[in-house]
């Protein structure tokens, strides 16, 4: 991986196994946005940033170096391996068909508050609904971000949500998620924190989180994985059971019979695993 400065952007090149569309539309995230040129515009780890991508090369506008190494290196995970990850998870020839597909994904290392809200509200909704209520609890309570001309807004703190009642947070729309936001933002205000599961186990790292109302099994290991870092996370909804029982089984099966069969099967690599048949499975419309 090259790194160059040239007109206030930092163009990548040599970059392997990174494809934005992969990245963004599989599901980890919804802040970020496609713009007509097919280059990305969205907000993480209170910056604002436009990435695009070309055959040869990743370019991150008006962007620092110093931002690069701070915050952009280590959100799109480009201390990692891939290509290891990708060959050994290839050894199951259901994944190498996945892989095919979704090669490019990234899994991003995402705000713990912030992914902790954002998929609360996911619970039970459709991506356009989310990323709507999200985005306009960033423009109610977020801060305002100059970039490029345009201005856009942070994720409020979890502090300034908890100043909030849910007569506040009525505007967004989010329902009966609302109340589930002033929860969590209740025990981050308490104390919890990325500190509060550094040393737990994936099992008691889940179990902390489900102390937060409105967070069940799903969302937790969406948290664990986005947001914790947990890779042997593998987040089972509807679609992925219908994947998995598609892919593996010729019977339906119990999402703790999936979950089982996950670690068993994916071990600590169950997330990317996760990934790459989530996408394979939108890109072939499996579990329609």
């Amino acid at each position: 991986m090259n790194i160059e400065i040239k007109n206030k952007n930092l163009i990548i090149s040599d970059i392997k196994d990174f494809n934005l569309d992969h990245i963004f539309e599989c599901g980890q995230c919804f802040r970020w946005n496609k713009e007509p040129d097919g280059s990305y515009i969205g907000v993480a780890m209170g910056k604002a940033l436009k990435i695009s991508q070309t055959a040869s090369s990743v370019t991150l506008y008006d962007t620092s170096k110093e931002d690069f190494e701070n915050i952009w290196y280590n959100y799109f995970d480009m201390n990692n391996d891939y290509g290891i990850i990708k060959s050994t998870l290839s050894s199951d020839k259901i994944l190498k068909e996945a892989i095919s597909y979704g090669g490019g994904i990234r899994i991003l290392n995402q705000d713990l508050w912030e992914c902790v809200v954002s998929f609360i509200i996911s619970a039970s909704n459709n991506i356009p609904r989310i990323k709507k209520i999200i985005n306009s609890l960033c423009e109610l309570y977020g801060d305002k971000i100059e970039y490029l001309g345009n201005t856009y807004y942070t994720f409020p703190s979890s502090e300034k949500i908890y100043s909030l009642n849910l007569d506040d947070l009525a505007p967004i729309k989010a329902g009966f998620r609302d109340k589930y936001i002033l929860s969590a933002a209740k025990l981050f205000h308490e104390g919890m924190c990325i500190d509060t599961f550094k040393n737990l186990t994936y099992y008691d790292a889940k179990k902390e989180l489900m102390k937060i109302k409105g967070i069940g099994n799903k969302v937790a290991d969406c948290i664990l994985l986005f947001g914790l870092s947990k890779r042997n996370s593998f987040p089972i909804d509807v679609w992925i059971k219908r994947v998995v029982e598609y892919c593996y089984f010729t019977s339906p099966q119990s999402i703790r019979e999936i979950e089982k069969f996950s670690l068993e099967k994916f071990g600590s690599l169950g997330g990317y695993a996760q990934q790459y048949l989530f996408f394979y499975a939108r890109e072939n419309k499996i579990g329609l």
